[in-house]
């Protein structure tokens, strides 16, 4: 499982600066998910947080601390009905996305290294 620290880092990089800038041009959806101008603002951030990690070799950190934080969201997100701290809503594809990703995080975040 190491061995897949880095690629998943900056896959999740690209894929959250591509969300972050897709979400500035599709509207109030991207694909089936919700967006809004912050939560573009965090996925862009977020992306580029990933690829300086990857290029950094912090990428367990940001693991860890991605999906500790994405957690926090999913669980927010499914107890307040979508309303994440008044910021932005995320539907049920959000929360269960957030969640996925939070879990894949933690596990390589924390997975030993070998």
């Amino acid at each position: 499982m190491s061995a897949l620290v880095r690629p998943v880092t900056q896959l999740l990089g690209v894929v959250f600066v591509l969300l972050g800038i897709a979400g500035f041009f599709m509207g109030d959806m991207v694909f089936i998910f919700e967006v809004n101008t912050i939560h573009n603002v965090v996925h862009l951030a977020t992306g580029l947080v990933a690829l300086w990690a990857a290029s950094a070799g912090k990428e367990r950190m940001f693991l860890t601390v991605f999906g500790v934080i994405y957690a926090a969201v999913a669980f927010v997100g499914f107890t307040s009905g979508g309303d994440v701290l008044g910021l932005f809503h995320a539907n049920d594809a959000d929360n269960y996305l957030h969640a996925v990703v939070a879990l894949v995080c933690i596990v390589l975040g924390t997975s030993r290294k070998g």
